[in-house]
């Protein structure tokens, strides 16, 4: 995989599918920076592990649902390298139950945190970018940004939005030579689904055509390629890893 860029910041990458993420484009030569919101231990390990195997990374801590945290970190980053090549947005929370039940606040959470931080990290990257003409964003949404789910009003809104506005994100960078594009993970095998009972996890895997959960690490390489200098001709899309639960 070729990278014109030098460095990346990956959002909730402390843990899960974004330390994966991490370690993959760390694989490939970039200068990784964790974010964190509050495990700052896992994000040591992640940092640990990434120049155990003779790679380059930086743990940042901050919520990106403080807008004013997410520019200052950007900004850090870019005093640092002189550059920020590469974003991917990948933190988000989940608060699901029907919406019947659900509060106004219960809705507002998920949505500043998963879109609206995803907003702010592409428009400081957009402004960050800009100046050297050149960068790439991946925003990771959800199979549900596209199908929609009971229990998850807000989440499937929150991801939903991001995909929409990753095309409007496209559209006003493409002139500067900056790419943004978005990847929809189906069911993939992390610490939720591993506390999942059998019972249902099978339930899960009998409506993936492909018969099992993706690997963190398939989601990974899917980011890497987006942001890669082989997707050089890819703006505005959408690429979905989710072993054919949504073809369409």
């Amino acid at each position: 995989m070729k990278f014109t860029g030098k460095n990346v910041l990956i959002t909730g990458a402390s843990r899960g599918i974004g330390a994966e993420i991490a370690k993959t484009l760390a694989g490939f030569g970039l200068k990784v920076w964790i974010n964190y919101r509050s495990g700052a231990e896992a994000a040591d390990a992640v940092k640990a592990e990434i120049e155990a195997a003779g790679g380059e990374a930086a743990v940042i801590g901050f919520d990106v649902s403080d807008e004013a945290a997410f520019v200052e970190a950007v900004k850090t980053i870019v005093d640092a390298d002189g550059e920020l090549s590469y974003l991917v947005n990948n933190a988000g929370i989940t608060n699901d139950k029907l919406a019947m039940r659900m509060k106004v606040e219960d809705f507002e959470d998920v949505i500043r945190a998963n879109l609206v931080s995803a907003f702010v990290g592409c428009r400081e990257a957009l402004k960050a970018m800009g100046k050297k003409r050149f960068g790439a964003v991946v925003n990771v949404a959800s199979i549900v940004g596209e199908t929609g789910n009971a229990g998850q009003v807000n989440y499937s809104a929150s991801k939903g939005g991001m995909i929409t506005m990753t095309k409007s994100f496209a559209l006003e960078g493409a002139a500067r030579g900056i790419r943004f594009n978005c990847v929809t993970p189906g069911f993939i095998a992390t610490d939720m689904t591993d506390a999942l009972k059998e019972e249902i996890k099978e339930a899960f895997v009998a409506r993936i055509p492909l018969g099992r959960f993706g690997d963190p690490k398939e989601v990974a390489e899917a980011i890497a390629f987006l942001l890669s200098d082989h997707a050089g001709y890819i703006t505005g899309e959408t690429l979905k890893v989710n072993g054919g639960m949504n073809m369409a």
